[in-house]
């Protein structure tokens, strides 16, 4: 997630299983021949291939904090000027600074090898399930487009609460890929309602209800974290709203779209262009309203 710095199996001997599976059977006369059953195929996981924005953006999550631990940085503590220099988010810096670029590179960053892990684990498995939904072209553009809505409202309702703080604002550095996971998130609750895919409904309601629970649980648990936080005045800061805009983002990215699966490929590229063009222009909309808040 995004946050701010401050019974045990049975066993056969091997010669037992071999003289069950190749000595011939006495079978009853007038029965037939019965084959030996084959094992069920397992299916695999789909590779490279099959989901390749999938390992691009786990690949370049990774490399980042790795090329930042090669340049100095902690691996478990990353320093506040640390975390700025390779890229985090900050009111102050986009909306002072005019350094917009730091709410699409802040999704790359990471506080820490824990951070890192968390954020990779989740992105993993829901992008596996989505890239299949909305293609690898769907699965890039909604990290890209949640990931920045999500840094977009965390900039604003920053800058909101600390810019007439005493004292002067300081305004905290959010990193990380949380929000652009949640932004999946949500893409998946609206694409798995729909009747065009080739799965059973059951399947489906379960997929979904899965996704679901994570969203809200883990929406839950960040606001419980930060409530905390602000109670004993100290620990974590959760980057909720980050969370709150990528994952209302990528319920809106998904709104016009059918997924790729069922649908026909002239249907689906429309709809994903759609999507885009759609969420393209509300956050350039939203950045231009940023960019003319009283300094």
């Amino acid at each position: 997630m995004g946050s701010y710095t401050p019974g045990p199996p049975s066993y056969e001997p091997e010669s037992a299983h071999w003289e069950r599976s190749h000595a011939p059977e006495i079978l009853p006369p007038g029965t037939g021949y019965i084959p030996p059953q084959q094992p069920p195929v397992r299916r695999r996981r789909p590779g490279w291939a099959q989901t390749p924005a999938t390992y691009l953006l786990v690949g370049i999550n990774c490399a980042v904090f790795v090329a930042m631990v090669l340049h100095g940085v902690s691996a478990g503590a990353p320093t506040t000027d640390q975390l700025m220099h390779w890229g985090a988010d900050n009111a102050g810096a986009v909306l002072l600074g005019g350094e917009w670029w730091r709410i699409v590179t802040a999704m790359f960053v990471h506080v820490g090898i824990v951070h890192l892990g968390l954020n990779m684990w989740c992105l993993w498995n829901l992008s596996l399930l989505a890239e299949p939904l909305m293609g690898s072209a769907g699965v890039l553009a909604v990290y890209l487009l949640t990931g920045a809505a999500g840094n977009l409202l965390s900039t604003l309702v920053n800058w909101i609460y600390y810019h007439n703080a005493a004292g002067g604002p300081v305004f905290p550095v959010g990193a990380g890929a949380s929000g652009a996971v949640f932004g999946i998130a949500g893409a998946l609750i609206v694409l798995l309602k729909s009747h065009r895919l080739p799965v059973p409904p059951m399947e489906l309601k379960r997929l979904r209800k899965s996704v679901i629970y994570f969203a809200a649980l883990n929406l839950v648990f960040g606001f419980s974290i930060s409530i905390g936080t602000y109670v004993i005045s100290s620990g974590i800061l959760i980057d909720n709203m980050a969370h709150v805009g990528g994952f209302t983002c990528g319920l809106l990215f998904a709104a016009p779209m059918v997924p790729r699966l069922g649908s026909s490929p002239q249907q689906f590229t429309r709809r994903l262009r759609i999507a885009v063009g759609l969420v393209v222009g509300l956050l350039v909309l939203f950045g231009f309203y940023l960019a003319q808040l009283p300094r």
